[in-house]
């Protein structure tokens, strides 16, 4: 089949009354976005907060360790007199900077608040840094000692400036990624949902009847895959409708025929053009094109309820072997006054199945009626039982040595009409529905059909048909 030409497809579909903004795909991959933005934000402020916070608390430690050393030094090198006056401006300056200073002389602090270990620690020549309780407070200390038992103190209150900043920081990152998320999502929505978009219009489309739509091929994958759906869904369609139509065509054909016959006949006899004694022929005549009509009329009708829930089925244990000998009877006396012979094989002992009785005789009549239609005199009709191996079940075959099909005939052989188009005008053909309502016939029991090329030159049709599930579970 030919490439369709891709057919231009409006980006705006009809819009679905009641849509809520809130539900459409834009909307959700926007707010989608936003939500992985603010986690990921939120995320990485708890993890960075508190690393920030230890990092500043260290930076603190650290400048109150070199304001201590300078302390230390301004002390050490000053004349007592000189160092008093000295340390008194010191401590003035660091307390300007929120640092307690405490100057311990002799093994004794100036003020109290410190933890007694801490002062005998620095009084005996150690220098401590850290984080103790002072004044019932912990803040950051750093000690250092003088000669003769000396030393200083500096202290100060854990900021919680870190925090503060880091949060007022928060916003600003948790603002530009909302942004962000919301863009990346509109863009990303807009992406994704145009390909939606244009594969719903053409859906409409399809449904209002337009068969030549097809939708561009385009990545990703899902969405090429989606286009090649539709594009299948549309080629399936114009096929099965096609096909519909020759149908109906060859249906016409079909009721046409035994109607303008019967519709020729009687205005003959209406007329009183024929003659007395050609009017039991013309009875004849005009009875078996309304046969021939009423068969018809009846395959059309099942295979409109084959499908239904309804249609009666009515299966019971079945000797196949017993079957077909009732077969032979009808249709031997058939074939033989065509001049063909009819031949039928058995195993010689029942083959048990599980069937409705009439249907698949319904099937069988069918089958037989087919080959005996194409066969010239001569060509044998063969009517084949056995059983189906171990599984259970049995077989029925129905070969002869007609023109029989080809393999390209043999895939489309249970399609309604298939075979009637091929071969209308260039040999006998049926109705073209037998086929497809024996197909269905026996699917609906359980069983299945295939057909094939027969051994003796034709067509061959082989029925498979389920076992008696009741025997099986009565000899286990």
């Amino acid at each position: 089949m030919p490439e369709q030409p891709t057919v231009p497809i409006p980006r705006t579909g009809p819009a679905r009354p009641g849509r809520r903004p809130g539900r459409t795909l834009t909307a959700r991959a926007v707010l989608a976005t936003c939500a992985v933005a603010l986690v990921s934000v939120l995320v990485t402020a708890l993890v960075a907060v508190p690393l920030a916070v230890r990092g500043a608390e260290r930076r603190d430690q650290e400048a109150l360790a070199a304001q201590a050393r300078l302390a230390a030094d301004v002390l050490r090198v000053r004349p007592v007199r000189q160092r008093d006056g000295a340390g008194d401006r010191l401590i003035r300056q660091l307390r300007q900077q929120r640092i307690d200073v405490y100057v311990i002389r002799d093994g004794r602090a100036d003020r109290p608040g410190l933890p007694r270990p801490l002062v005998t620690r620095v009084a005996g020549g150690e220098n401590v840094s850290g984080r103790r309780l002072v004044e019932g407070e912990r803040r950051l200390v750093e000690a250092r000692s003088l000669p003769g038992g000396d030393g200083v103190v500096l202290t100060r209150a854990r900021s919680a400036a870190p925090w503060r900043q880091v949060l007022r920081g928060l916003w600003l990152p948790l603002l530009a990624g909302l942004a962000a998320g919301a863009a990346a999502g509109l863009l990303l929505a807009r992406r994704l949902a145009r390909p939606i978009r244009t594969a719903a219009t053409a859906a409409a489309r399809l449904r209002a009847g337009d068969r030549a739509v097809r939708v561009p091929v385009e990545p990703p994958d899902e969405v090429a895959d989606l286009a090649h759906a539709l594009n299948g869904l549309a080629a399936a369609l114009a096929t099965s409708e096609g096909r519909q139509r020759e149908f109906l065509l060859s249906v016409s054909h079909e009721l046409r025929t035994p109607l303008t016959a019967i519709r020729g006949y009687a205005e003959a006899l209406a007329d009183g053009v024929i003659e007395a004694d050609a009017v039991p022929a013309t009875g004849r005549t005009v009875l078996a094109e309304a046969e021939h009509l009423d068969r018809l009329v009846r395959d059309l009708l099942a295979l409109a309820r084959l499908e239904a829930v309804d249609f009666p089925l009515e299966p019971v244990p079945v000797d196949l072997t017993g079957l077909a000998a009732d077969a032979e009877r009808s249709w031997s006396g058939r074939c033989a006054a065509l001049g063909v012979p009819f031949r039928l094989e058995t195993p010689g002992e029942p083959v048990p199945a599980y069937t409705d009785p009439g249907r698949i005789r319904q099937v069988l009549d069918g089958l037989l009626e087919n080959a005996l239609r194409v066969v010239p005199p001569g060509a044998p009709v063969v009517l084949a039982v056995r059983a189906d191996g171990p599984a259970g079940g049995g077989v029925l075959e129905v070969r002869d040595g007609g023109p029989g099909f080809t393999d390209d005939d043999l895939r489309v052989a249970f399609e309604r009409g298939a075979l009637n188009e091929r071969y209308r005008g260039v040999r006998k053909v049926g109705s073209g529905l037998g086929l497809a309502l024996a197909a269905g016939l026996v699917r609906r029991l359980g069983g299945d059909i295939a057909a094939g090329h027969a051994p003796e030159g034709g067509a061959a049709f082989t029925v498979r048909v389920p076992p008696d599930p009741y025997a099986a579970r009565t000899s286990a």
